[in-house]
C-alpha cells in the first residue's frame, strides 16, 4: 500500500507530463481537531480535477472554486482556513479547529522525480520550499522529523509507505492484517510451517519465503518497518526477534504472556543482543486492554503500533499479578493471558 502522499506527487508528475498546470497545497499549521495534520498533500489541476486531501472536502470544494475563478497565485502562498467563526462554519470545521496551507503553483518541478526516486529507494527526505522565490532543496530525512514552518520556509519529511511483518499466518495474523492494511501498513507475511499459507486469504499482504530470521534480513527493515512475532512457536519467534531487535525498525513485538515475555527475554540476553536492544521489545505485544479474542487483541497491537508510530507515549499498564497467582497459561491467541 503507497503512502497517501507519496501516491499525490505520483499523480502530480502524471499531471505535469502531460501538460496540465498544477498548484500543491501543503498543511502546514493546525490549531485544535484540524481535520488533517500537517504534512498532509492535495494537488489541483488547472481544470479543477483533484488528488490527496487537505480536510476530507470542505476545503477542497473552496479551492476548487478558487481556482475555477481565477484567483490562483503566481507564487508560494499561505491561506488560513477557519480562523473565524464564520469560516469554521461554512468549512464545517470540527470543534472549531483552524489550519493553514502553503499553496504553490508548479511551473516546474525538477524536485519531484528525485524525490520519488529516493522514497521508492525507501529513503527519509525532508522537502524544503522557501515561500519568498519558490525555491525547493531536498535533504536526507531523520527519524521522527515533523513538518516545521517558520514563517519563511516550510520543512516537511517524507518517506517510504509503513511496512509491517508478520511472523506467523494464523487467525490472530489475518485479523491484524485485515486491521493495518486500511491504516496503511503495506503487509508482510512470513511463516515457514506447512499449511499455513493454503487458508491465508488471498491479497491479504505479500509472502516472505524462508525461515523468520531470514525473512527479517530479506525485507531490509527500516524506521518505517514494524515487525510482530505471532507464530505461537518460540523458536520461530525468537529467530525473528533475534535479527529485528539489532535492525532500525520502529516497532518490534511478541505474542506472549508476561511470564513467557520475562522468559523470552531472558532467552535473548543469551545471545548477541545488548540489554538496550532487548529493551525495545513489546512484549507482552499491544496495549493492555482487557482482550479476550483473537480480535481484540489484533485491536490492542494495532493500536500500540500506532502510536509508536505516531510519537505517542505508551503508559497503559496492565495490573500488577498476585504474588500468588497461578502460571500464566502459554499465549495462544485466544485469552487475555496473551495481552496479560
Amino acid at each position: 500500500m503507497e503512502d497517501p502522499e507519496f501516491s499525490v506527487l505520483t499523480r502530480v508528475r502524471d499531471w505535469l507530463d502531460t501538460g496540465h498546470r498544477v498548484w500543491l497545497v501543503s498543511v502546514i499549521e493546525t490549531w485544535g481537531s484540524s481535520p488533517r495534520p500537517p504534512g498532509a498533500l492535495l494537488a489541483v489541476r488547472d481544470d479543477g480535477a483533484v488528488a490527496g486531501s487537505v480536510s476530507g472536502g470542505c476545503i477542497e470544494d473552496d479551492l476548487i472554486r478558487r481556482i475555477r475563478a481565477g484567483e490562483w497565485p503566481e507564487r508560494p502562498e499561505t491561506v488560513r482556513y477557519g480562523v473565524s467563526s464564520e469560516q469554521a462554519f461554512r468549512f464545517r470545521l470540527p470543534c472549531g479547529g483552524t489550519l493553514r496551507v502553503l499553496i504553490e503553483p508548479l511551473h516546474e518541478a525538477s524536485w519531484l522525480t528525485p524525490l520519488l526516486t529516493r522514497i521508492s529507494q525507501r529513503q527519509l527526505v525532508t522537502r524544503t520550499v522557501e515561500l519568498a522565490s519558490g525555491r525547493v532543496t531536498l535533504s536526507p530525512g531523520r527519524r521522527g522529523e515533523r513538518p516545521v514552518y517558520d514563517g519563511e520556509r516550510l520543512h516537511c519529511p517524507f518517506g517510504p509507505h509503513w511496512r509491517l511483518l508478520l511472523i506467523g499466518a494464523g487467525q490472530l495474523s489475518q485479523l491484524l492484517a485485515q486491521m493495518a492494511q486500511p491504516v496503511g501498513f503495506e503487509v508482510l507475511v512470513c511463516d515457514p510451517r506447512p499449511g499455513y499459507r493454503v487458508d491465508w486469504p488471498t491479497g491479504l499482504g505479500r509472502w516472505i519465503d524462508g525461515m523468520p530470521d531470514d525473512a527479517v534480513s530479506a525485507i531490509s527493515p527500516d524506521p518505517r518497518t514494524a515487525i510482530v512475532a505471532l507464530s505461537h512457536d518460540p523458536k520461530l519467534d525468537d529467530m525473528a526477534l533475534l535479527e529485528a531487535l539489532k535492525s532500525p525498525a520502529f516497532y518490534v513485538g511478541a505474542l506472549g504472556s508476561r511470564r513467557h515475555s520475562a522468559l523470552r527475554r531472558e532467552r535473548l540476553a543469551l545471545f548477541d543482543l545488548a540489554p538496550q536492544e532487548i529493551d525495545r521489545l513489546h512484549g507482552p505485544v499491544g496495549l493492555y486492554l482487557g482482550s479476550r479474542s483473537p480480535a481484540e487483541i489484533a485491536v490492542a497491537v494495532l493500536a500500540e503500533m500506532v502510536a509508536v508510530k505516531n510519537g505517542v507515549e505508551v503508559r497503559q499498564l496492565p495490573p500488577p499479578l498476585p504474588a500468588d497467582s497461578p502460571p500464566e497459561p502459554v499465549a495462544c491467541g485466544m485469552g487475555p493471558a496473551c495481552a496479560a
